[in-house]
């Protein structure tokens, strides 16, 4: 067990210090920030060029005035303008772009043009779209004669926004957000498949590095090759976690940063969630929507996300996290370390890697897929199947899993990673001193079942 320890104590020491390890520790919970962070900032701050757009209609003026000017754009309606020549020469005139509305938009939904230099943005399409489509929806209920028709429209016009709210088995509730949970399900089936992946050809490539370089034949004079293997496997494990605990401080550190500085200062929480809509008064229910309506409604968004973020289940992810990678790592190493102990180079390891790399590519795939519907059979079977489980229910957990199936898959995760590394032993143990023999998966069979 000492040697165990001393080999473990080598390869957790090596890699710790590396430089690449102290960046990528330091740089990913920024990455992972700024991937939310930035895109809320820039909308909140968007300031785009203004742009003068020229709205031509042919053969009408149905819809002269309907497009209303934005901050950020200004629609003049031209008439009696010869299109043709107009076309060539909008841009010396000040124009960013010319809008062209045809008669049979009222029934071709498509009959518009926006003719620029430049691609327009999204924004403005859609300022465009949703202007004519009131506009051409009120004309044609207009058709009907109703009377008081703008009254009536503006009386039932509604906005629905469906509040997500999960209910524990003790009665508590408490507020969720699908998108966040959407988003934490891609988050960490993603990081478990690359820890998984990168940390297991690690100890593949160590096993190679130490076989080719003859050292392995010196350690192995002083331990047993199992001692050697698992030492190496339990080394780089602790890599892994190491990484992921700091991860999870850092990433703690700045979001509570980040509540403080661009949250804290608005007010928005206090505004939105301290006190419930239906026990304010009047006055407090107006100057309520008084001071919403002076904040940025992405801050506000912005804010109800982060607040379903941090009503998460944190403890149960961050353990389930843990485990899955120690178990998950610990299964595909063994492969791994079995691998690298039966070729003498990299480029050999092609025709072991297919297999591996199936199972893993095929619980990504299905952990993308489980955003969408997290209780479907796929996801549920291979929640379970321990190949695919640490990825698969790390997409499943932040949409909320019974914990009989978790249990379940743990259970399956230990027992299988268990007869993973005993397999792996008995194949490095023969192959890890075999050199200038090309091994082929009949020879591997043979060393697994080797007794000697």
């Amino acid at each position: 067990m000492n040697k165990i320890s001393v080999i473990i104590k080598r390869e957790y020491v090596t890699r710790v210090r590396k430089k690449s390890f102290i960046i990528m520790t330091l740089l990913a919970p920024l990455l992972m920030a700024a991937i939310v962070i930035v895109p809320t900032v820039l909308m909140m701050n968007q300031k785009g060029d203004f742009k003068k757009i020229a709205v031509i209609e042919e053969k009408s003026d149905l819809f002269k005035g309907v497009i209303k000017n934005t901050k950020d754009a200004e629609f003049v309606y031209l008439d009696n303008v010869n299109l043709n020549e107009f076309k060539t020469k909008f841009e010396q005139e000040g124009y960013y772009g010319v809008l062209i509305i045809y008669p049979e938009i009222i029934n071709t939904p498509n009959a518009i043009d926006l003719i620029s230099k430049k691609q327009p943005p999204i924004g403005l399409l859609e300022h465009i779209e949703r202007s004519l489509e009131k506009n051409i929806e009120k004309q044609k209920l207009a058709a009907y004669s109703i009377g008081d028709l703008d009254a009536i429209m503006k009386s039932i016009q509604t906005d629905v926004s469906v509040q997500t709210k999960k209910l524990d088995d003790l009665g508590n509730v408490q507020k969720t957000s699908t998108g966040i949970s959407m988003a934490l399900a891609y988050i960490f089936g993603l990081l478990m498949y690359m820890l998984v992946f990168i940390f297991g050809s690690q100890v593949m490539r160590g096993v190679i590095e130490e076989k080719t370089s003859r050292v392995v034949e010196v350690i192995i004079s002083s331990v047993k090759p199992i001692e050697l293997m698992m030492g190496k496997i339990v080394g780089i494990a602790l890599v892994g976690l190491t990484q992921f605990l700091m991860w999870v401080i850092l990433t703690a550190g700045i979001t509570t940063v980040l509540k403080t500085t661009l949250l804290g200062n608005s007010g928005i929480t206090e505004i939105t969630q301290s006190m419930p809509q239906n026990m304010m008064t009047e006055n407090q229910a107006v100057a309520g929507q008084a001071a919403v309506q002076e904040i940025s409604p992405e801050l506000i968004e912005f804010t109800r996300l982060f607040d379903s973020a941090l009503n998460q289940p944190w403890l149960l992810i961050i353990f389930a996290f843990i485990f899955y990678f120690i178990t998950g790592y610990l299964l595909y190493a063994s492969v791994f370390a079995a691998i690298g102990s039966a070729v003498d180079n990299e480029t050999e390891t092609q025709q072991f890697m297919l297999p591996v790399t199936i199972p893993i590519i095929i619980g990504l795939m299905v952990a993308m897929g489980t955003m969408q519907n997290p209780e479907s059979p796929v996801a549920f079977w291979c929640s379970l199947i321990p190949l695919t489980s640490p990825i698969v229910m790390m997409a499943r957990i932040p949409f909320g899993v019974p914990y009989w199936q978790i249990g379940i898959s743990m259970l399956l995760m230990v027992v299988t990673f268990i007869f993973f590394v005993w397999m792996a032993a008995k194949i490095y143990r023969t192959g890890i001193l075999m050199y200038g023999k090309k091994t082929s998966w009949k020879e591997m069979w043979k060393w697994l079942r080797y007794s000697g």
